[in-house]
């Protein structure tokens, strides 16, 4: 059988696509077609979405942000992976040996987060400062979220550098195929009508549509062509003979 459209989610344009994420899991679940693996772009992750979809049996395959500190930007210093964890004594080594001084479990954004800060006496005249901060007074801070949460983003961020994730997560290519072929078609990127509700009915007849063309494809001119090649693929064939 042909690739169908399940599911059709539409929100206001103000809406970040993260803040869709289990709004749709929740839905294709109710219609029994929950997932095993969602595979999603880098827009709808978060450490928070990626835990409650594992508890709820899903593995979301998706790129996760990575760690945005100067020292990783740079990629040069020590990052978070850098230090050493631990979570029962509420503390954290530093890769100089250094142990931090305050532990504060805080929310940012609405989510919770735990402030990690070593102290200017501590941080002060080491050797490895200068990969260490760039705080004019000299000692470092970290931001982590709650242990759960912490390692299931460091564990994504390991597995999407892998060559198997990114093999695994190539076949999200098909995807884009049928967002594009939805756009040629049904022109389904602007809104012919006014409100909410109304653009929602027509993303589902845009979808019905699709999944109708699909299937008299399927069944009138057999199986869609699963050996497709990129041009540059094809080109390179071409010179080869």
């Amino acid at each position: 059988m042909p690739n169908l459209i399940t599911d059709v989610h539409t929100t206001d344009a103000t809406v970040p696509d993260m803040k869709a994420t289990a709004p749709i899991q929740q839905s294709l679940a109710e219609h029994g077609v929950k997932p095993a693996e969602h595979y999603l772009d880098s827009g709808y992750p978060s450490a928070d979405l990626i835990t409650k979809a594992t508890q709820d049996g899903i593995r979301m395959v998706t790129p996760v942000l990575l760690d945005h500190s100067a020292q990783a930007k740079a990629a040069e210093g020590f990052d978070k992976n850098a230090f050493t964890i631990n979570w029962k004594t509420r503390q954290v080594r530093c890769p100089a040996g250094r142990i931090s001084s305050h532990w504060n479990p805080v929310q940012q954004h609405g989510t919770d987060a735990i402030v990690v800060t070593f102290s200017v006496l501590t941080c002060r005249d080491r050797p490895f400062q200068k990969q260490c901060t760039t705080s004019k007074i000299g000692r470092r801070m970290l931001t982590l979220r709650p242990e759960e949460l912490h390692d299931n983003l460091a564990r994504a961020r390991a597995e999407q550098k892998t060559d198997t994730w990114k093999n695994k997560y190539a076949l999200r290519a098909g995807v884009e195929g049928t967002i594009n072929q939805a756009l040629d078609i049904t022109g389904i990127r602007r809104a012919r009508y006014r409100g909410l509700p109304k653009v929602r009915l027509q993303h589902a007849f845009s979808a019905t549509a699709l999944n109708v063309i699909r299937l008299d494809a399927h069944w009138t001119t057999g199986p869609l062509d699963r050996a497709r090649h990129s041009r540059l693929e094809r080109l390179s064939y071409q010179l080869s003979a």
